[in-house]
């Protein structure tokens, strides 16, 4: 267990290969974790259809010819998250396996979008008074999350800056 607590830590020293490689899975372990929340995200949105109807009924009363449209969009958000879930467990296979800076640098600029985004939500929330609201403990929870999802994956990134270093100067 220590091992892996001093592998996620960005300031830890990594000495060796096996270090760098724990080190360098810290990336995929913060995409298991972007997957595990969409697939929650995704089961608490179907396991309360009322928070959906009343997004819906709210897009509908400015618009009551959009009332198909907006709950087309509902269905089609649901997919997609689902979609995205699948892929962020996809790519964190690929990534414990393979780890690369690729993968790691993508997601820590989507990682970095959402917080700024997430961050954001109340500011645009107060300028559109008819959307339902995001709730604040949601926001502060998704921010928590994202946090720890950066910190691992600069910690993997670090790890897999060095894995290359070390595998270059024993090839040597």
């Amino acid at each position: 267990m220590t091992d892996w607590i001093k592998a996620f830590n960005p300031g830890s020293p990594i000495t060796t290969e096996a270090e760098a490689e724990s080190a360098a899975r810290a990336s995929a372990v913060a995409m298991f974790i972007g997957a595990l929340v969409g697939v929650v995200s995704l089961a608490w949105a179907v396991a309360n259809p009322a928070e959906l109807q009343a997004a819906v009924d709210a897009a509908s009363a400015a618009n009551p010819a959009g009332a198909a449209s907006a709950a087309a969009s509902v269905q089609i958000g649901l997919w997609t998250a689902g979609g995205f879930a699948a892929l962020q467990l996809i790519l964190g296979v690929v990534q414990w396996r393979n780890p690369g800076k690729m993968l790691a640098i993508l997601f820590m600029v989507l990682v970095i979008f959402g917080i700024v985004s997430t961050a954001a939500t109340p500011l645009i929330a107060s300028a559109m008074p008819n959307i339902p609201a995001t709730p604040m403990w949601q926001i502060a929870l998704s921010l928590v999350v994202m946090v720890v999802q950066l910190i691992l994956l600069i910690a993997g990134l670090r790890g897999i800056g060095r894995l290359d270093r070390l595998q270059m100067e024993s090839a040597r």
